[in-house]
């Protein structure tokens, strides 16, 4: 829950602290004071968009903290899925520099607004007027019905059943587009592997032919070497071979008086061993190389070819042309295996859709079975509040699977017994939908985590009566968490825990805020009942309703 929170430079507030109590927080003041304000710099700690005309003084930045108590409230997940340090106080920072740039800190460590807001959204649930039309919005609807049927783990079932269903379609999908392209291009395709594949291509293929191609050209000429050299080696008596010999011989028969002569003639012996294998690859290449004019031939016609399809596919290399070839080759695939594919991506669909099927029923039952108790209980608490005659429907009705299941949810009121119920966003009025709204959050957040609720004059239109009955139903509702409540109705704010008065100073303009003593506060609800002139017996009645 909110323990305390502090504003620096936010529209009309200069500075502000305020410590807030574990259950019904009332905040009260006159129109124009600065309530909304309040609520605004709120928003903004939980990750509300920032807007520099916010800033009170153009130099200097706007700082808004919140220090929470979370220890009750199983968020450690959360923290450890965004590298957070987790403390039970933990606190939400928020600081708007003067060049217009915001900044989000949890826990003094620097985070994105989104990690902010998620958070924030995890521990306050704010409320006002515009919220109302919430109403219309169906996630809204459906959060509600799931709240009061405590669906949670059924709608985390149902969201793997529909996910696995949604990525199956997805996979079906893909996979007829494809093989369909490929079956209006297979002529097309299969001539491009054909060709290419007849070819029998390898990696580096064109340099070696292209290698083959120059000695076919020249072979002449490494014929001449080859020769030449082989007999400049190896002649009888004049050959480099038979001299080396003569040498090796000399400096053998002198090593008795010469002593380097055996290392001489060692070192002549190695070269004339490395002459001799020179000598017969001479002989062999000789024999080898020779000008075969077929050879030629298809060397030139395979490089013709390779060089045709390299331009005709517009690459620059053999190893291009292989990936086509395999390319080509895999789209063929996708028609000839297509047909059984797709025949067990259609059945896996259905599959998947009988499952997410069966989760989405069990759900719409027990949305249903929740719907028809929300019903009685608001039917129940629009008494209480002045409305005997309203009647309120919860309809399920089915619909197409989507990721919330097979339902679609509308609220259907009248305050006539006469008509029929109605959507509620069409038929209510601004008065009727506040109250409906009031509702909703009491009955629904026995069912949630939520830490902290906070109501902006949602008790607007009403008073007598049904405002004090208002007061009381809020006052049960802060029961089990924290409640903050702007209002400004005597009859709701004499049920605080704590009461907060915002006033605008008269010298400088700022809004401030101050906790009020008990006398303070029988003397601002007694303002609240009686004006300006506070009476006793508004004093009388004021400490009758707090009492």
């Amino acid at each position: 829950m909110l323990h305390h929170l502090t504003v620096e430079n936010y529209a009309l507030i200069e500075r502000l602290d305020m410590t807030l109590s574990p259950h019904l927080n009332i905040i009260t003041g006159e129109t124009g004071a600065g309530k909304s304000i309040l609520l605004g710099a709120l928003g903004l700690v939980l990750g509300e968009r920032a807007d520099i005309a916010t800033l009170k003084e153009s130099g200097r930045g706007c700082v808004v903290e919140a220090t929470f108590d979370i220890g009750a409230y199983g968020l450690e997940g959360f923290f450890e899925a965004n590298d957070l340090d987790y403390e039970c106080e933990t606190i939400l920072r928020r600081v708007i520099t003067p060049a217009g740039k915001s900044r989000s800190y949890i826990n003094d460590l620097p985070v994105q607004l989104s990690v902010l807001k998620e958070l924030g959204s995890r521990l306050i649930d704010i409320h006002s007027q515009h919220h109302s039309l919430r109403v219309a919005d169906e996630g809204f609807r459906m959060a509600i019905v799931d709240a009061m049927a405590d669906n949670g783990a059924l709608r985390e079932e149902y969201g793997v059943c529909y996910e696995a269903l949604r990525h199956s379609r997805r996979e079906l999908t893909e996979l007829r587009e494809r093989v369909e392209a490929a079956r209006r291009d297979r002529d097309y395709i299969e001539h491009q592997y054909n060709q290419l594949a007849a070819l029998k291509l390898r990696p580096g293929e064109l340099e070696e032919l292209e290698s083959e191609q120059l000695m076919l050209d020249n072979v002449e000429r490494i014929g001449e070497a080859l020769g030449g050299g082989g007999q400049l080696l190896d002649e009888e008596e004049n050959g480099v071979l038979a001299r080396l010999k003569q040498v090796e011989n000399l400096f053998q028969r002198c090593g008795d008086v010469y002593t380097p002569a055996a290392e001489i003639a060692e070192r002549v012996r190695a070269a004339l061993l490395e002459l001799k294998d020179i000598s017969a690859l001479l002989s062999d290449e000789r024999e080898r190389v020779d000008y075969n004019p077929e050879r030629a031939a298809i060397v030139v016609e395979r490089i013709d070819a390779i060089y045709t399809l390299m331009r005709k596919h517009g690459v620059q290399s053999v190893e291009e042309l292989i990936s086509l070839e395999r390319e080509y080759g895999e789209r063929l695939g996708v028609i000839v295996e297509g047909d059984s594919r797709l025949a067990e991506l259609t059945a896996e669909v259905e599959s998947r859709r009988r499952e997410a099927d069966a989760v989405a029923a069990r759900l719409t039952e027990s949305r249903t079975r929740a719907g028809g108790q929300l019903a009685r209980e608001v039917v129940a608490m629009l008494s209480r509040l002045g409305m005997e005659h309203s009647s309120f429907v919860c309809a399920v009705t089915p619909v197409e699977l989507s990721a919330t299941g097979g339902d679609g949810v509308e609220f259907r009121f009248s305050s006539n017994p006469k008509f029929q119920p109605q959507p509620l966003e069409r038929v209510a009025s601004g008065g009727e939908i506040s109250r409906v709204m009031l509702c909703l959050k009491a009955l629904v957040a026995g069912k949630t985590e939520m830490p902290t609720v906070v109501f902006d004059e949602i008790d607007t239109g009403i008073s007598g009566r049904i405002a004090d009955v208002t007061g009381q139903i809020i006052a049960e509702l802060s029961a089990g968490r924290q409640v903050v409540n702007i209002t400004h109705l005597p009859q709701v704010a004499s049920k605080g825990d704590t009461h907060f008065k915002v006033y605008k100073d008269g010298e400088s303009g700022h809004t401030r805020l101050r906790l009020l003593t008990h006398e303070e506060r029988i003397e601002e609800v007694a303002a609240m009942l009686s004006g300006t002139d506070v009476t006793p017996a508004a004093l009388e009645q004021a400490r009758q309703l707090i009492k």
